[in-house]
C-alpha cells in the first residue's frame, strides 16, 4: 500500500526537499513499483508525482492519458503541448533545492539510474539539484515485512536441507554406479522444492572441477559435465515459497568426491571463508557502532582478504546483491566492482555475501545471506555457516 506519511518521513531524514518520480513507457519500473501501479500498467505519455517532504503531493499527466494517477492522493495538473509540461515541472519543483529522482552520477550504479539524462537536465533548469533516490528505493522496495522475514526464513529451511540431498544423491550414486551428472543433481534438487512447497525462477547451479570456475555457469552445458571421485562439486542454489509476496534465500556451498578433502581444495575455500567472515565483521561493526555502512564497503572489506592471499583477479564479480522477492532484489547490493553501490545497508533488508575464487580447474564460492534486524542486529540465516569443504563421501 502506498503510504505518503512514511515517505514524507524518509525525505526528512535523507535531507531532501521531494521526490520526483517520473515514467514513460515503463522505462522507470522503480517508478511503477513505488507507486503501486496496477498489474499491468501500460502507459503511452510521460507523468510525474512529485513527492514534497511536507505538504501534499502533485500530479502531471497528459491530457489524452488523465487517469493514470487517480489511485494516488494529490491535485492533478493536465498538459498536452511539451511546453506546458515543461512549465509543470517547474511549478512542481519550485523552492526545492534537492530533489530525489531515479538517477545515479556518472551511472555508478545502474540499477538505480533510470531516469534519462534529458529529463534530469530538464530538472536541472528549474533550478534544483537533483540526487539519487538509490536509499529511498532501497528503503521503500527491500524492506521486509514480518511476513515476507518469515517466509525467507521457512525457505532457508529448504534451502538449507536441499545440500544435505545433494550431497547424499552424488554420494549413493557414486557408490552404486561410479558417476553422476550434473544435471542429475540439479534435478534431485528442483524435486525437493517442490516436495517442500518452494519454486525458483530458474535451476540451480550444479558446477563439477572447471564448471564451477565460471561463476555464472548453466548446468550441464560445460565441456565435461560428469561427477567421479576426488571431483570438486559448486552448488548454487536458490528458492522461494509459492506463497505470493514470499522472498528468496540464496546459498552455495562446495564439496568434494571424498572421504577427506585435498589440501590444494581447503587452502583456497579457507581464504574465501575468511573474505566472507570478513564482510559480516564490517556489517556488525558498523551497526554496533550506530554509524552508516554502504554496500561498497561491505565488498572492499571481503576484496581486500582475497586480494591480500594472492587470489585477487580470480575474484570477478560483485561481493553480494540484495535479497528479496526476487533474487537479485532493487536494494543495496555489496559492490564496488562492478557498480558503485554507495547506499546505506537498512535495517529490516537482507542480502547476500558471496565471495569466490575462480580457478581453471575448480571455483570456490561460499553465499551467505544476512538480515539486519529493526533494531540493527546482524542475522545469518539459512543454517550454520560452512567451515570447511564437505567431504562428501566421508560424510554422507
Amino acid at each position: 500500500m502506498f503510504n505518503l506519511s512514511e515517505i514524507q518521513a524518509a525525505l526528512r531524514q535523507f535531507g531532501f526537499d521531494g521526490w520526483l518520480l517520473y515514467d514513460f513507457r515503463g522505462s522507470n519500473i522503480l517508478a511503477q513499483r513505488i507507486l503501486k501501479m496496477p498489474a499491468g500498467f501500460h502507459g503511452s505519455r510521460r507523468y510525474f508525482y512529485f513527492i514534497p517532504a511536507e505538504g501534499p503531493p502533485r500530479k502531471l499527466v497528459h491530457r489524452i492519458e488523465t487517469d493514470v494517477l487517480d489511485h494516488l492522493p494529490g491535485e492533478r495538473t493536465i498538459y498536452l503541448r511539451w511546453q506546458e509540461l515543461e512549465a509543470a515541472v517547474a511549478s512542481l519543483v519550485s523552492g526545492c533545492r534537492k530533489v530525489a529522482m531515479e538517477y545515479s552520477p556518472r551511472n555508478g550504479n545502474p540499477y538505480i539510474s533510470r531516469v534519462d539524462a534529458g529529463t534530469v537536465e530538464l530538472v536541472r533548469s528549474c533550478g534544483c539539484d537533483v540526487v539519487s533516490s538509490g536509499d529511498l528505493i532501497s528503503l521503500f522496495e527491500s524492506v521486509l515485512s514480518p511476513e515476507q522475514l518469515e517466509s525467507h526464513l521457512r525457505a532457508s529451511d529448504i534451502t538449507n536441507s536441499a545440500f544435505a540431498r545433494a550431497w547424499a544423491f552424488i554420494a549413493t550414486r557414486i557408490r552404486s554406479q561410479g558417476a553422476v551428472q550434473e544435471q542429475e543433481v540439479c534435478d534431485e534438487i528442483l524435486k525437493h522444492f517442490e516436495e517442500h512447497g518452494a519454486t525458483t525462477y530458474s535451476p540451480p547451479i550444479v558446477g563439477v572441477n572447471g564448471n564451477g570456475g565460471n561463476p555464472h555457469y548453466s548446468t550441464g552445458s560445460g565441456t565435461e559435465t560428469t561427477i567421479r571421485e576426488g571431483d570438486f562439486v559448486l552448488v548454487d542454489l536458490w528458492a522461494r515459497l509459492k506463497t505470493p509476496g514470499s522472498c528468496y534465500s540464496d546459498l552455495t556451498r562446495t564439496g568434494c568426491v571424498s572421504v577427506t578433502v585435498p589440501e590444494h581444495f581447503t587452502k583456497v575455500f579457507r581464504v574465501v571463508a575468511a573474505a566472507r567472515d570478513a564482510g559480516v565483521a564490517c556489517v556488525q561493526a558498523a551497526f554496533a557502532a550506530g554509524r552508516p555502512v554502504t554496500g561498497g564497503e561491505v565488498d572492499d572489506a571481503v576484496r581486500s582478504v582475497i586480494e591480500q592471499a594472492g587470489y585477487g583477479q580470480y575474484f570477478c564479480h560483485r561481493t553480494g546483491h540484495n535479497l528479496a522477492q526476487e533474487v537479485h532484489g532493487n536494494g543495496t547490493h555489496m559492490d564496488n566492482l562492478e557498480t558503485c553501490d554507495t547506499r546505506r545497508i537498512l535495517p529490516g533488508t537482507l542480502f547476500t555475501i558471496e565471495p569466490g575464487i575462480y580457478l581453471p580447474e575448480f571455483g570456490v564460492r561460499s553465499e551467505i545471506n544476512v538480515y539486519i534486524e529493526r533494531t540493527g542486529g546482524v542475522r545469518v540465516t539459512g543454517g550454520p555457516l560452512q567451515t570447511e569443504v564437505v567431504p562428501i563421501l566421508g560424510q554422507f
